[in-house]
């Protein structure tokens, strides 16, 4: 990419689309394209059309998603569908028809099967059953794989889809229903350290800054403990879905951004096509290669927040996945390797919630 390039980022208020912006701007790349969901709806396919046919982006990075963790893509199965298939449709068609030089689409792993080995290469797409509670969003990323996939085989587009592993960092999403394990678990074991001290200054600051299903840190003690307690988070005790035994597997959200501009820099679609007859699997997994348990988490952001309670593994609710693994040899062929592990980017994020 030339520094000067146009660059579209969709979703660059994200966890996944703020950390490419600032790594892109730390590399000097000066023409970046940002548009907030007011000002392009990415779900409008005539809005989409449009912005490209007026901008005309050279690269794209579709960071751009509906996420959520356990409890949000159990819940809101319909809407994980069609949205991200609805973004992914808009904006990789648009980038084929207005000429984008080439594209990244971020996907996730939880598109390899429930049962997959473990740690998982890029072949083992759909070669057996997907886990059930978020199917319709591996669905869904799946088709934005074989779209890029298969417009490159047609038209001779250079779109890339990279599958990170499970990420955390600036700009997370710590809403304590929606949000993925290691933000809502951190901003569990905060709370319940605060009312552990009894120290309700910082409880209502922490409501204030995130209002929780609209009570905020203004309203009533009773209030606040009420929506405490329906998360599991009381005096001493934090409730944790499933027990606590599936292990996970996690990346620095900055490090998976640099690991996408490298890339996006270095890797062409024609690199990443297998020997033998049939071009499938092309995809490019980020991960560490590495795994703690639900259990390890906790008890690693328990000290880093310097939290002495309990934590209360509710077997009665879903597990998920039991392992989630990746295996990134191929991005380690290419060039890529992770450098911040857990204990750190724990002490990162904790820090960076503190004082944003």
């Amino acid at each position: 990419m030339e520094k000067n390039a146009k660059i579209f980022v969709a979703g660059h208020n994200g966890l996944v689309g703020s950390a490419i912006v600032k790594n892109l701007r730390s590399k000097g790349y000066t023409h970046l394209l940002l548009r907030t969901r007011k000002e392009l709806d990415l779900m409008n396919q005539q809005a989409v059309f449009d912005f490209f046919e007026q901008e005309k982006p050279e690269y794209v990075f579709l960071a751009a998603a509906k996420v959520g963790g356990i409890v949000a893509n159990s819940t809101y199965r319909g809407q994980f569908i069609y949205e991200n298939l609805q973004i992914q449709n808009n904006v990789i068609h648009a980038a084929y028809t207005n000429g984008v030089k080439k594209l990244l689409f971020l996907g996730s792993t939880c598109i390899y099967p429930g049962e997959a080995p473990q740690p998982m290469p890029e072949d083992c797409l759909l070669t057996s059953p997907l886990e059930y509670t978020n199917e319709p969003y591996a669905m869904a990323k799946i088709a934005g794989i074989k779209m890029c996939e298969s417009y490159n085989l047609q038209y001779g587009t250079n779109f890339i889809a990279v599958m990170p592993t499970n990420l955390y960092g600036p700009n997370d999403n710590f809403d304590l229903e929606k949000s993925h394990v290691l933000p809502a678990l951190l901003r569990k074991v905060y709370l319940a350290k605060s009312l552990m001290n009894e120290d309700w200054e910082a409880i209502r600051a922490d409501f204030n800054k995130l209002p929780v299903e609209g009570v905020s840190g203004n309203d009533s003690q009773e209030a606040i403990l009420e929506k405490l307690d329906k998360y599991g988070i009381q005096k001493g005790s934090v409730e944790i879905w499933g027990t606590g035994k599936p292990m996970r597997e996690f990346l620095w959200s900055e490090e998976m951004a640099d690991a996408c501009i490298y890339v996006m820099e270095k890797v062409d679609f024609k690199d990443l096509k297998p020997e033998g007859k049939e071009i499938r699997n092309t995809h490019i997994n980020i991960g560490t290669g590495k795994e703690i348990s639900i259990r390890q988490l906790a008890e690693i952001i328990a000290k880093e927040v310097g939290y002495e309670g309990t934590f209360d593994f509710n077997a009665g609710k879903p597990d998920g996945t039991m392992r989630k693994l990746t295996d990134p040899s191929k991005l380690h062929q290419l060039g890529w390797h992770h450098q911040i592990e857990i204990e750190e980017g724990v002490a990162k994020l904790y820090n960076w919630y503190l004082n944003k």
